[in-house]
């Protein structure tokens, strides 16, 4: 049994998908299938979600077409290209590197936390997740992010790209690092509370409008 979302890199709605073996090898009925109705109706969902649904159908159907399939070729190689230029910048990847859609951030060597880069990254527009990593002792305070190239990639941004992309997460860890020398404590309270009163911040923040305005959201003029 593998389970799926349908609102990531498919791009479609907040909903989920179950598949399952309905047939052993021996052309058995697994049973597996009755149980994984019951589990969703009536014990987990009250119903069914007709428009949900409906548009499950729709990003389906555009997920078989050639347009998605060179869409998700190039979230890979976004990603990939990424990764090699926060390498390349000094930074240290979990996996050195990625093959997939993510890459995770280990920012120990930078004495600051995941929960810290992602509020500064908030704080300017970008949009990244605190993330555990090998060896944390708490999830309260991981010490990396991971990162996404699907919405970039569907906002038009191509490999070529992903060398500001990276600068501007480069200049925003050292603008979190720079925020918690001047913060009265390492409580992620007071961290914010000194990265509201930055002007530094502001700056950043339109360094990235200025970029993000050059990809515009599909369907936004």
């Amino acid at each position: 049994m593998v389970t799926t979302t349908t609102h990531k890199t498919l791009r479609g709605p907040r909903a989920g998908l179950i598949f399952f073996r309905k047939l052993t090898g021996d052309g058995q009925d697994t049973g597996l299938e009755a149980r994984i109705n019951n589990a969703v109706f009536p014990s987990c969902q009250g119903g069914p979600h007709n428009n949900t649904i409906a548009a499950i159908a729709v990003a389906l159907k555009q997920a078989s077409t050639e347009e998605f399939k060179q869409y998700a070729k190039t979230v890979r190689e976004n990603c990939s290209a990424l990764a090699d230029r926060l390498i390349a910048m000094g930074h240290k990847l979990v996996t050195n590197g990625t093959d997939n859609h993510l890459l995770l951030w280990d920012l120990r060597q930078h004495s600051i936390t995941g929960s810290k880069m992602e509020k500064i990254c908030e704080m300017v527009d970008i949009s990244i997740n605190k993330n555990s990593i090998k060896d944390d002792l708490s999830a309260v305070t991981p010490g990396g992010v991971r990162i996404g190239t699907a919405a970039l990639t569907t906002r038009g941004f191509k490999p070529e790209d992903m060398t500001k992309v990276a600068e501007l997460l480069h200049e925003s860890l050292h603008l979190a690092i720079d925020i918690q020398k001047q913060s009265p404590s390492k409580l992620l309270k007071d961290f914010v509370e000194t990265a509201q009163k930055s002007e530094k911040v502001l700056w950043l923040r339109e360094q990235v409008r200025t970029l993000a305005k050059q990809f515009p959201m599909p369907g936004y003029n």
